[in-house]
């Protein structure tokens, strides 16, 4: 089991992340089933990095430019993998096409109009709410951590509790292994957050609210997931989670 869990964790960081993984972690049942698990994991990970990047660099960049740096660590840390699926999905909800033409508008690896600038719009309102918040204090980034592990944490949530659109694809190889104790696995490392940080704990109802609408939303429009819908889900979330926050800090205890 300790064999499979680490091959899980690193399956998990060689999919979402572009941290070099040494081992050649093969792909099974058992351990695609612990990558699931590590996904909040593995968000914590990140946000772990993006918040030493900040407390390394405090006092040494302007606050402007430390938002921008913070934010292209935080991209190319992820190699984009979740702006794509922002991008398309996009492209297909602007179309206003039939449900079956807006699941060709989001295989065509071409990008329109409607993700540029939904991928436009992303990175600014990023980039200025990290900026407030490092506006405020630099210790308010620890927040990245539960940002980052509270949205790939809604990821697999979606992902068990939603049908995939079609019987191929990431989000179907991801889901067919599996099971409510692996969603529940994946719930840990979250809790642990909550214990550890309580100041961040009014993001817990603001994701169960998000995930709810998400998952309605997602239904409405597309009758199922895939695993552009699941990218959208962690970038939708991130943003989310940036916004509460700053709306907390700065109108509730600031």
């Amino acid at each position: 089991m300790l064999k499979n869990s680490l091959y899980g964790l690193g399956l998990a960081l060689q999919f979402l992340t572009r941290i070099p993984v040494p081992v050649e972690c093969p792909w099974n049942k058992e351990t695609s089933r612990w990558a699931l698990r590590c996904y909040p994991l593995t968000g914590m990970v990140l946000g772990g990095i993006l918040f030493i990047t900040v407390a390394l660099l405090n006092g040494n960049v302007p606050t402007w430019m430390m938002a921008l740096l913070i934010l292209t660590i935080w991209i190319w840390v992820t190699g984009g993998l979740h702006l794509d699926g922002w991008m398309d999905v996009a492209d297909a909800v602007g179309s206003n096409a039939t449900l079956e033409k807006k699941w060709e508008i989001m295989k065509d690896p071409r990008v329109g109009s409607f993700g540029i600038l939904s991928l436009l719009f992303l990175v600014v309102w990023k980039t200025v709410f990290i900026y407030l918040l490092l506006h405020e204090s630099y210790l308010n980034t620890m927040c990245f951590l539960v940002i980052l592990a509270c949205s790939r944490g809604i990821a697999v949530y979606l992902m068990y509790l939603f049908p995939t659109a079609q019987q191929q694809g990431l989000a179907f190889e991801w889901k067919k292994n599996m099971t409510r104790g692996d969603l529940f696995a994946s719930i840990l490392p979250i809790a642990a957050l909550f214990l550890l940080l309580p100041e961040y704990f009014v993001l817990l109802p603001a994701y169960v609210l998000f995930t709810w609408w998400y998952g309605k939303w997602m239904m409405k429009h597309f009758k199922g997931s895939n695993g552009d819908l699941m990218g959208t889900a962690i970038e939708g979330g991130e943003l989310w989670g940036l916004i509460v926050m700053w709306i907390y800090i700065s109108f509730v205890i600031g």
